[in-house]
């Protein structure tokens, strides 16, 4: 197993973090909590070339695979970057294997994709499942009948609002899940602001809707499109991560107190070595769970939903060490610090949690002892 960054996916992480350095991001994001627009970062994207990462270059895409969409969404963290990219990779890579017939705008992203995910059955539910609008309690994804007619609501999907078809998860009499490809005008989308005013969420109900259902589309591609975006979720974390490190290192530099940098005190010192120890942590399952979908396919589901809950945790204390180094201009509505903190309230609850993602990779890894116990008896 290498982890080596080849030359061309350093151009595409250099590029990406040149893209997004042309708009202040960070303070955007301080401007649409004081009332302000978000910025549309859609066609910075687009001239990225970041809405194929995941299509196939026959079809339009750029023919590449989850671990390079990490890289960029790893950029996009590092600058709270609202880039709806999030909940279109997952939707586009399942639209192409589906043989979607509008694969090539998606690719393009002239039409932007928006992935409606539901869980897979695990040890806490037995069939695929949503979040809820308010309650901890995920309820049961839409159901989809014979004519590909869709049904049903999901709440706090990301990337919803603004998107041109919804890639939805299903299922049909029975439990078996399928994806259906229903055009925006057809769903019914409610805007929602939580913690964090770059994501854009939106609550969707489907009252009906005619949509297709994506053909060879089936259990096993819609756990992997699950498992995709986990990692995409933890690559976002983990940039995230890397800018609360550099900021409380560069504070911690130059504030004095009593005639030193205060991070010449073992206090600090601590807090700023525990940043760094829980990014590299979730740096490595990222990077496994990058390997794993190109090279070891089953070992995706626990390689990327262990990314997923060390990434969160990482930025949950990241974001309030950073303020705590800081101390009280850290905690202030002028500082960027807060920002961080705000994203890491959002990112521990979308798609299930990092707690999820926690219980997910214990179930899977239990089930694995219990099979290994019963072949050796």
């Amino acid at each position: 197993m290498n982890l080596e960054l080849s030359d061309e996916q350093v151009f595409l992480r250099d590029a990406a973090k040149q893209a997004l350095s042309r708009i202040d991001t960070i303070a955007a994001a301080r401007e649409v909590l004081d009332g302000g627009e978000r910025p549309d970062l859609w066609p910075t994207a687009v001239e990225a070339g970041w809405p194929g990462l995941l299509v196939g270059e026959e079809r339009g895409g750029a023919g590449l695979g989850a671990f390079d969409a990490m890289l960029v969404m790893t950029e996009v963290g590092r600058r709270l970057a609202g880039v709806e990219l999030l909940g279109h990779l997952p939707a586009s890579e399942l639209l192409d294997k589906g043989g979607f017939d509008g694969i090539a705008d998606v690719a393009s992203g002239a039409a932007r994709a928006c992935f409606v995910a539901a869980a897979p059955p695990g040890d806490l539910d037995a069939g695929w499942t949503v979040e809820s609008r308010d309650s901890m309690a995920r309820a049961a994804a839409p159901a989809v009948d014979g004519s590909g007619a869709v049904t049903g609501e999901a709440a706090w999907v990301v990337d919803a609002p603004g998107a041109d078809v919804f890639v939805v998860v299903a299922a049909r009499e029975g439990g078996e899940p399928v994806a259906v490809a229903v055009p925006a005008g057809a769903a019914t989308v409610e805007e929602v602001v939580r913690y964090d005013a770059t994501r854009r969420l939106g609550h969707v109900r489907f009252d009906g809707a005619a949509g297709t259902v994506l053909d060879g589309v089936g259990a096993a591609e819609i756990t992997r499109a699950w498992d995709v975006t986990q990692a995409l979720v933890a690559a976002e974390a983990v940039g995230a991560v890397e800018t609360c490190l550099e900021m409380a290192v560069q504070y911690a530099k130059e504030r004095f107190t009593f005639g030193r940098p205060i991070g010449s005190y073992q206090a600090v010192k601590h807090q700023l070595v525990e940043m760094l120890r829980r990014l590299e942590n979730a740096r490595s399952l990222l990077y496994y769970a990058g390997w794993a979908h190109e090279s070891g396919p089953d070992e995706l589901t626990v390689a990327a939903n262990a990314a997923r809950s060390a990434a969160g945790e990482a930025l949950d204390h990241a974001a309030r060490a950073n303020i705590s180094v800081h101390g009280g201009i850290g905690a202030t509505w002028e500082h960027d610090a807060p920002l961080f903190f705000r994203r890491a309230q959002l990112t521990r609850r979308l798609l299930g949690g990092h707690a999820g993602a926690t219980d997910r990779v214990a179930g899977e890894l239990l089930r694995r002892s219990r099979e290994r116990a019963g072949s050796a008896a």
